[in-house]
């Protein structure tokens, strides 16, 4: 059992997601090492997915480079989430099954199977409308469920979408891309037409290798952690396990990590960032208070709309509220929140990475 001080443990985990010093050079390496980015394509100051690449990348990183590589399928978009195309040979024996681990797990799983099980003219409408005419937006796919999708959320009644997404899970379909302007809508087509055909990994090694790139990615994870329907936030058995001082449970840690030289530096974060994306990690581990206020009316909200938090080295000290203002074109710094006092020299690396993400976003500054 490894005893880890919670600068420790911080350190493992900015390492894991690459953000420490040694910045990578190439956005294919940076995606299979995190292995996943998730979309998000808020606008009030970049996509997520070009805010994660950027605080690694640096000024090397261009958005074009993401969508050479989405559009080449070396990455792909699945469930909402960018990954590694090869990647998907982990999922295909899930994909198989999907219709049996539902009915044996029960709960939500059946209800979803079951809902799509009642649907099967309109799946089968689906498939054959992409055959012929695909790939298309969701909004161009006439609805012919007999059975609503109810929700007390966004998607209520949304029968076609909701729809099409379990059918990616099934492995029927995938995105092929994303429409041009206002809105970028997914754009759906057969899998087969989409997504590379790999051999498929048998469901328990995939399970496995899965949990073992997961935790790779984030250095230290919880052992067991509350279920989450896409991506899981523990890492079952793998790696080694672990307490951190103050901390309450067990942890699993990258075993390659331990004991590594730390050099850290300043970057600002999407606010969905795997470093901060599980709000209990973050806290426990970064004590660290933040919440994406974009939901909250203004008057509500502390630090802003997308406030994006700042890390110095292996801890996180800030958040900075800006907004890309593109017709004007100037990315206007709102506020720059300072949970303690900066020192110059964190001061200093804040403002060179706000300029550095003006230029990212072909945008003069304005503070």
């Amino acid at each position: 059992m490894h005893q880890l001080s919670r600068q420790q443990a911080r350190r493992i985990a900015v390492r894991a997601q690459w953000l420490h010093s040694d910045r990578p050079t190439d956005l294919l390496d940076l995606v299979h090492q995190l292995t996943l980015v998730q979309v998000d394509l808020t606008a009030a100051v970049a996509p997520s997915a070009d805010l994660v690449a950027w605080s690694r990348l640096g000024a090397a990183y261009r958005p074009a480079d993401l969508e050479e590589a989405l559009g080449n399928q070396q990455l792909v978009e699945y469930r909402g989430l960018i990954r590694p195309a090869a990647d998907l040979a982990l999922y295909r024996a899930d994909m198989a099954a999907w219709d049996r681990t539902s009915d044996m797990l029960g709960g939500w799983r059946r209800s979803n199977r079951d809902w799509v099980e009642a649907n099967r003219g309109c799946r089968l409408d689906i498939l054959h409308l992409l055959r012929a005419e695909g790939p298309l937006p969701a909004r161009e796919i006439p609805d012919t469920c007999e059975v609503p999708w109810r929700s007390t959320g966004w998607t209520n009644n949304r029968n076609v979408l909701r729809l099409l997404e379990f059918m990616e899970v099934r492995g029927e379909v995938a995105v092929a891309g994303r429409q041009e302007g206002k809105g970028r809508d997914r754009l759906w087509d057969l899998a087969e037409r989409v997504w590379p055909d790999d051999t498929v990994v048998p469901a328990a090694e995939a399970a496995r290798i899965r949990a073992e790139r997961r935790l790779r990615s984030l250095g230290l994870a919880r052992q067991r952690a509350p279920e989450s329907p896409i991506e899981p936030q523990d890492v079952g058995e793998v790696g080694e396990p672990a307490v951190v001082d103050g901390v309450k449970g067990v942890w699993r840690v990258d075993p390659d990590l331990l004991d590594q030289p730390f050099r850290g530096r300043t970057a600002l974060l999407s606010p969905i960032d795997r470093l901060v994306y599980d709000r209990k990690r973050m806290a426990e581990l970064f004590e660290f208070d933040y919440q994406l206020e974009m939901y909250k009316p203004a008057a509500k909200r502390k630090w802003g709309y997308y406030a994006l938090p700042v890390l110095h080295g292996d801890r996180l000290v800030g958040k900075v509220d800006a907004t890309a203002d593109r017709p004007a074109g100037v990315l206007r710094v709102d506020a720059i929140h300072e949970d303690a006092p900066f020192p110059k020299a964190v001061s200093t690396a804040v403002h060179r990475e706000l300029r550095s993400l003006a230029d990212l976003l072909g945008l003069v500054i304005r503070l």
